[in-house]
């Protein structure tokens, strides 16, 4: 399959939205979330943004407004209770996202790529938990048998901070401004209430002919640009 082709889901370990479609993704549609390339998606700080700068690159983001903030808080959680989930706030203190989103990649790299994913939500929005600390990042890495200073560490290798950018260069040409974000061809899906319309798409145009493509090996980034920091079902 084209590299173009191959559908892809943008995730963010700090979006509400993004975890409830994660679930939901999950529990309703393993076999699309088999076949999707797992994508990261984090708002750079000042040196990914610079690097992502020096490569001709910009990152969609607009802050949100108070008004929209407290939306968020109302929305996720009615969304929470009608889904029976238990959700715990958790309180974010000048994040860093470079250091859970980066130590995804070592995860990756160890073949623990879906286990981490499932620990770092888990423990942000089921335990409250800052997953922007080093010690909670390296317990996760702990807790999946894989060096614990190696997930701490991740934002401060040079090497995965450069395969970031590339990654933040993807989300560019891709067109991502906000989560969760399902991609296919030139087909767009934005926001936890797209994630059936996505997957009817996917599945009706792999099946019944061939299925729905084999899951990609190691999957992190191939891929233009919005703007707008998120919505009911999906933020940035």
């Amino acid at each position: 399959m084209a590299a173009e082709k191959i559908p892809r889901f943008y995730f963010s370990l700090r979006s509400p939205y993004s975890w409830l479609a994660y679930r939901e993704l999950l529990d309703q549609y393993p076999d699309v979330a088999a076949a999707v390339e797992w994508r990261p998606f984090f708002e750079p700080d000042r040196e990914s943004e610079r690097m992502l700068t020096e490569r001709g690159g910009s990152f969609p983001y607009a802050a949100m407004s108070r008004a929209k903030h407290l939306y968020v808080l109302q929305d996720v959680g009615r969304i929470a209770k009608e889904r029976g989930v238990d959700l715990v706030w958790p309180v974010d203190k000048d994040p860093v996202w470079e250091i859970p989103h980066l130590a995804y990649l070592v995860a990756l790299r160890g073949g623990q790529g879906p286990e981490f994913i499932a620990a770092a939500y888990r423990a942000r929005w089921e335990e409250g938990r800052n997953i922007c600390d080093r010690s909670v990042i390296a317990g996760i890495g702990a807790g999946l048998g894989l060096d614990p200073a190696e997930f701490a560490g991740a934002s401060d290798d040079p090497r995965l901070r450069a395969e970031g950018v590339r990654l933040l260069l993807d989300i560019d040409r891709d067109g991502v401004f906000g989560v969760p974000f399902f991609v296919h061809g030139f087909s767009r899906f934005w926001g936890l209430d797209r994630l059936p319309g996505f997957a009817a798409h996917l599945r009706a145009r792999t099946a019944p002919a061939r299925g729905l493509p084999e899951p990609v090996a190691g999957a992190v980034g191939a891929g233009k640009r919005a703007t707008d920091d998120g919505h009911a079902g999906g933020c940035g």
